[in-house]
């Protein structure tokens, strides 16, 4: 191979890898650093179909990041006592500004099955309110695409008087 053609192959090679590099120093830069929190704020009945119950899960989203979050959908999974309970998706799009908050209304469809298990707890226990809970899920969309989250606390069902942590 002729001289030249070694030196314009290292710098097309030298150029290629510059860019890259510096196309991935931008992209780390703009992702958001700290997890968004989401909180359950509250379970709100809904219609329910056959022997299913339909719940609205109030979910309060803060971002404590400095670039604001846009979603396109959200999707989660609600455990109760450490047991799965409920989950549902919903398309609904909307942004959370830097250092804001927002309130999410999600859909949740609790089976027949999972909400005898838990009425039988219950009993046992004899409360519906400080019951332990676990949420997973997505948030979808945004330049990065979707942001998964956890979180525990304790809710109280409708009924209770009580609001959940």
């Amino acid at each position: 191979m002729p001289y030249s053609a070694v030196t314009a192959s290292r710098r097309v090679f030298l150029a290629s890898c510059t860019a890259l590099a510096l196309s991935i120093a931008g992209c780390a830069s703009m992702v958001h650093h700290d997890p968004v929190r989401i909180d359950v704020v509250g379970l709100e009945p809904l219609q329910g179909q056959g022997m299913e119950m339909r719940f609205n899960v109030k979910l309060r989203l803060q971002n404590p990041n400095e670039a604001a979050i846009d979603y396109n959908g959200i999707a989660i999974e609600l455990d109760l006592n450490d047991k799965s309970f409920a989950t549902g998706v919903s398309s609904q799009s909307g942004r959370v500004d830097r250092f804001g908050e927002a309130i999410i209304l999600v859909p949740v469809t609790v089976s027949a099955f999972a909400a005898a298990r838990q009425v039988l707890r219950m009993a046992e226990g004899g409360k519906l309110d400080n019951i332990p809970y676990g949420l997973r899920g997505k948030l979808a969309g945004g330049l990065f695409g979707t942001m998964r989250f956890t979180h525990q606390g304790t809710l109280s069902l409708p009924g209770s008087g009580q609001t959940g942590s």
